[in-house]
Formats: C-alpha cells, structure tokens, sequence
C-alpha cells in the first residue's frame, strides 16, 4: 500500500492542512450552549485556580487539601501489543504522546518487534515510532499507513522518520497556528549516540506537516542509526531529554532526567530542563527542574540504582498559567530485581520549578504482581477531559525483569471526575470538644493577584461537590491590595450552591463583568450548617 491511497494517512493530511475557576476574556455563547451533559468549556482556554497550587491559592483559614487518587480505567491495557511479525510484537513502549484534535485522539509511541535480537542491524535500529488512534480515546486502531518498510513490506503502523534514528523516548508539540506547515507538528526524539564504547542519550528534533512524516531538524548524518557527537544540539553528555515537552513564555522545555554535575550536587536521577528559543537551537545550559528530598543525600560512586530518585522528567499538561505534571518514583536498590517505580504528580507556576502538592504522595501506583503494569509504570504525555472525566494516559516497564528482557509495555488510562485531583475541605481537626462551635470558624482562602489584562468582559465558574441550601461558596472580588469591591462583595457578594464541574458565578445576576481592575483577588468562604460537605476543586476565569 503507498501512502497516496491510505484513507488514513490523506485524512490526517488534511487535518494538518474539586473546585476550580476559570475566568475568560473572551466572547461567549449563549449558557445553555456553554455547560451541559456532555459539553464543557476547554479549561486548557482559561485561567485556573487548582485547590493545590500553593502559588495561585496562598493564604487559607481552616482548610485542609485532600489529594484524589486516580481508578484504572477497565478496559486496560487500551493498546496493546502486536502479533508476529509486527514492529510492536516485543513492545508498545509508552514514553509517548496523546494529542486531541477535534473528535480525534492521535497517539505515538515507541515500539520495538523481534528484529531486537537480530545482530546483523544495529543495535538502536529496531527502536522506531509508531502510531494509533481513536475517535474517543479509549478504543485504538493502528491504522496501516504503508510508510515504512518493516520485514519485506509497508502493512504497518509505523510513521516515517528521516533519517531514522532508534528512538527509545518521544514527546510530541502540536502548532496548528506555526507559520510554517511543515513545522506544525513537534517531536523531541531521544536517540543514542556512541562515546568511549557506550551509548549515552541525547535530544534529535524532528518536525512534520501531518503527525506521519517527520524531518530531523538539524542536517545530520546518523551512523548505524544513532547519532554522531558531531550533529548533537545538547552538550555531549548522557541525558534522557524527553520526559516532557512543553512551551513556556515563548520557549520550547525538555523536561528530562540525568545526573549530569551541577552547582548543587544530587544523587541519581534528577529532573533538568533545557531551553530553545525556535526547537532547532538549544541552551547549553541547564536547570535543575525537581528533586526528591531524599536525593539531597548522596550515596557515593557506582550506587547510581540506589535510593528514591525521580524517573524520566516531568510529562507536562500545559494549562496556560499552570503547568501539571507526572514523574516517576523511583524505588531504587542495589540490584534489578527490587527496583520498582510509582508516578508521583506535581506542578510549576513558573515553567521552571516543579514542586509536590502534597508530599511524597504516590499519585498512580504500580501494579500487583500478575497486572499488565507490574512492577513498574511510565509517565507519558497525555492529560485530556472527556466528559465528566479526567483522562491520563500511562505506560508500563517492570524493571525487575528488564534483563530477562520480557515482552513489555501496554498504554493504560487513569481516571478522575474531571479536573478534580484534589479538594479543599473544612478542616475538622480543629474543632476540639465542648461548646466550641463549627457556625464561629471561618473556613476561607484568598487568592494571588490574578491579572485581567484583556478589557473584555469577565465570567468565572466553580468545579466543586457537597453544594446545597446548607453548604454554599461564598466568593467575592477583591483588589490586588485585599480591598473589597463592594459590587462584588458583602451583601453583594455571589452564592454558589450547586455542584458541578463548571458551575457558572454571578454576582446579583451579573454573570458577565466588565467593570473589574486589571488585577483581582478572590476571598472563598465556605458558609453554611452543612458546610463540611464542600468539596473545592478549581476555579475558572474566562
């Protein structure tokens, strides 16, 4: 089959051709339009204010945050492995990336097939990239796009790469307004490159017109299919670049893992960033993006294994003022076979500096023994809200038995009532014995500054439970300097006492606010007999 009579492949051709409040500056349809069963706003558009980020929401009285943990999804594995004979038959590795588009979900990923044992081809040759997708993100098909040649013919689901370079490691950018089109689609490829008779990791940057035909960006000449230290745009040392990529305040991010030397000595494994202005030129510079408390302790040469240590960077969600994230937890010990990792969650409000909401909490935990992710899970990059739920899409690797080199891999989904990874609730630890009285404690937060430079009108709305006529939110609009506004506060302050995950605000019946200063804080007061039922998860401005 060739490309030019692929349905699927010309379909994407053309294509290419908790509580939380989101306020938007942007012009609105009608609310009937805007929030029902089936169809919410895209909170990716909008400012959010999350439960758990500290930085957004600093100041509170007699709350507590309470983390969500994620349900398997029931019909994992959602991809698996191929058959014989298929370039995913050993692996579906998923150091990869899910990305909506419209109705279409788009994933790639690594996969790896019988050809790894083969010693007449080079040893990274029978890493490659290949592709599936879905019309609801949960059923995949592994479309033949009759691009690449895969053991005496094209029936397969690989995407072309040129060159092709063995892939262990991709994350995927897409750029529908990039001026060029040939540049629409982004991919950081972590690839190998020999030094001293080893094989170390490094960034190779590709891009593409449709998801399926990928360039390498930099004029290259890989041998044996690695690249060669001579075409390399990191410095020349081992980093695994791809954990996560994102932009931020203009520049492209790898968010990766290493331990090269840095001005503050870590052990093992640390999550560093590196910085493009254009994805073709890199910083030789780095920063040091996460790291365990535990790694502060260093452990001396050759126990690199050791110790709790973060694995592969951060994959990122990038929702416009706030970055959320996944990371691995890496159990580390002196041989193989007790190591095992876990996926922890954090955030950054400055696309640097990742922190744990709450600490050394294992967001997504591995397997049990006998599951398809036993032993060991992987972090990929794919966040999205489908309906009432929250979609993360993960992968997994045993390292217990990697050496015994097992069939491996799978992409499984972790689900959340969407949006909501965490809940402020009262915090009811302090209300002792006796006559103290639940009606006399002030249970509130108070945001940072949120800065409203568009001029359009306003609209907020609120991702919380428990609501009702006994336990409603109480919010009203401050100054940047915690003055109330009293159109929007005191009496005049708005009520919300109706669960839901986008639950619209008004004040007095002014949903939509024109009037408001270029920067306003929120003060968030939980009212009411029953107001130890709020849940708070986010809130929204547009």
């Amino acid at each position: 089959m060739t490309f030019q009579t692929n349905p699927t492949a010309l379909k994407w051709m053309q294509i290419a051709s908790c509580l939380t409040v989101i306020v938007a500056t942007t012009a609105m349809p009608t609310m009937a339009e805007e929030v029902t069963d089936t169809e919410y706003l895209d909170e990716t558009k909008l400012t959010t204010l999350f439960a758990f980020d500290n930085v957004s929401i600093p100041f509170s009285q007699n709350l507590k945050l309470v983390m969500r943990s994620p349900e398997r999804h029931s019909a994992n594995p959602v991809l698996q492995r191929g058959g014989p004979n298929d370039p995913d038959s050993w692996a579906v590795q998923f150091y990869g990336s899910v990305i909506r588009e419209g109705d279409n979900f788009r994933l790639w990923y690594v996969a790896a097939g019988e050809d790894r044992l083969d010693k007449s081809v080079p040893r990274s040759a029978p890493w490659r990239v290949a592709y599936a997708e879905s019309q609801d993100g949960i059923h995949w098909t592994k479309p033949n796009l009759g691009l690449v040649e895969y053991r005496g013919n094209r029936n397969n689901n690989l995407v072309l790469m040129d060159p092709h370079i063995g892939t262990l490691n991709l994350k995927v950018l897409y750029e529908p307004d990039d001026p060029n089109p040939d540049r629409r689609y982004k991919m950081g490829a972590h690839v190998w490159f020999p030094k001293n008779d080893v094989r170390l990791g490094t960034l190779a940057p590709y891009a593409s017109r449709d998801g399926l035909r990928w360039k390498l960006l930099v004029d290259a000449k890989p041998v044996a299919a690695e690249l060669q230290p001579a075409d390399m745009v990191l410095p020349p040392l081992h980093f695994e670049p791809v954990g996560g990529l994102y932009k931020w305040d203009g520049l492209y991010y790898l968010s990766g893992q290493n331990a090269i030397a840095s001005a503050r000595p870590y052990h093992g494994r640390v999550v560093r960033e590196f910085i493009s202005p254009d994805f073709v030129n890199w910083s030789q510079a780095s920063a040091v993006g996460f790291v365990r408390t535990q790694q502060h302790e260093l452990l001396g040469p050759g126990r690199s294994r050791e110790g709790e240590q973060n694995h592969e960077g951060v994959s990122v969600w990038n929702r416009g003022n706030v970055l959320l994230g996944v990371s691995g937890i890496w159990h580390g010990a002196k041989e193989w076979k007790d190591v095992t990792v876990d996926l922890g969650f954090v955030l950054s409000n400055d696309g640097v500096h990742f922190r744990q909401p709450s600490f050394e909490w294992a967001f997504l935990k591995r397997g049990e023994d006998g599951a398809w992710d036993q032993g060991g899970i992987l972090q990929g990059q794919g966040f999205e809200n489908v309906g009432e739920q929250t979609y993360l899409y993960y992968g997994a690797w045993d390292p217990r038995h990697w050496q015994g080199s097992p069939p491996r891999g799978g992409v499984g989904i972790a689900t959340l009532p969407r949006d909501r990874f965490a809940d402020f609730v009262v915090d009811e630890t302090t209300l002792g014995d006796g006559n103290y009285q639940m009606a006399n404690t002030v249970s509130e937060f108070i945001t940072i500054a949120v800065d409203l430079k568009e001029k359009s009108p306003h609209r907020f709305y609120v991702n919380g439970a428990g609501l009702g006529d006994e336990s409603q939110l109480k919010i009203e609009i401050l100054n940047a300097n915690i003055v109330p506004i009293p159109k929007y506060s005191g009496e005049n302050a708005a009520i919300v006492n109706t669960s839901g995950f986008q639950t619209p605000v008004d004040w007095n019946g002014i949903g939509s606010i024109e009037d408001l200063p270029e920067r306003v804080r929120f003060k968030v007061t939980f009212i009411g007999k029953k107001k130890t039922a709020i849940r708070f998860c986010a809130m929204y401005i547009k």
